[in-house]
């Protein structure tokens, strides 16, 4: 075993080229593979079969469980060999057999951010760009260029289409597609898929006040459940409410939609 390898806790069975960077504190299982050009920050453990591919860049105190692959070239016919990296932030928990794909000539990168927890058998393809502490449940499948805000939850066994926009705090349901853009702080479930409230249990559990859930609660009844269209109903948020940034964020998030939102 070389020194690197027994300052690192790397694994005498796994194969770690010489171009990737080790943090320090950083543990490699069995069998796991590291490719050049790879970045693993200090205190991440990497499990057994892993394979960590050339552009990665995984960030400090991350779990990469067993089978797990970062980095891998894009599901994308249009992918040429352009250099571009996988991105995970800090403290990220990746469970097994979950895929995270790098990133095309059009972002050159696919991101993953902070506090994330991806369950197994989750995807995560070319030029995503996931927030904070977001969560996918087991399986769900994230087309190309699909970007989920902060606190966003995805149920299990979830298609998300490609281009598709997930806001903050937004909460959808197992089982279903997502094919539209889903506004922040809600709920969404069916076939196809639909508002269904506000996600009230989430925003109380992250300390939203009552007033502010009160105010958010009577947006979406103006968008979703009032004789107005889209554009009236945003019109009388703007001109009737308080503009909190919870309120802001509603309406920038609607109006920048280019998928038009799950109704």
């Amino acid at each position: 075993m070389s020194d690197k390898q027994k300052n690192t806790g790397i694994h005498p069975t796994a194969v770690v080229d010489p171009g990737a960077k080790i943090g320090e504190n950083v543990s490699v299982g069995p069998y796991a593979i590291i490719a050049d050009n790879a970045e693993i920050g200090s205190g991440t453990h990497i499990d057994s079969n892993v394979r960590i591919c050339y552009g990665a860049r995984i960030g400090k105190d991350c779990h990469i469980f067993h089978g797990a692959v970062i980095g891998e070239i894009p599901q994308d016919l249009k992918f040429a060999g352009e250099d571009s990296t996988a991105v995970i932030g800090d403290r990220a928990t990746i469970r097994e057999y979950a895929t995270i794909h790098r990133g095309t000539k059009d972002r050159k990168k696919t991101e993953v951010g902070s506090d994330c927890l991806l369950m197994a058998y989750s995807h995560v393809a070319h030029d995503c760009v996931i927030g904070d502490r977001v969560i996918l449940a087991n399986t769900v499948q994230l087309a190309g260029h699909v970007t989920i805000h902060d606190w966003a939850y995805i149920g299990g066994m979830v298609g998300v289409h490609q281009f598709t926009h997930i806001g903050k705090h937004a909460f959808i349901g197992g089982g279903f597609r997502c094919t539209q853009d889903v506004p922040p702080f809600i709920l969404a479930a069916g076939e196809p898929l639909k508002y269904t409230g506000l996600n009230v249990v989430g925003l109380r559990r992250r300390g939203f006040s009552n007033d502010t859930i009160g105010q958010l609660k009577e947006a979406y009844r103006l968008i979703y459940r009032s004789e107005f269209n889209i554009s009236q109903a945003l019109e009388q948020i703007q001109s009737g409410f308080e503009l909190s940034e919870e309120i802001r964020e509603v309406v920038s998030f609607i109006q920048q939609s280019k998928r038009g939102i799950v109704f």
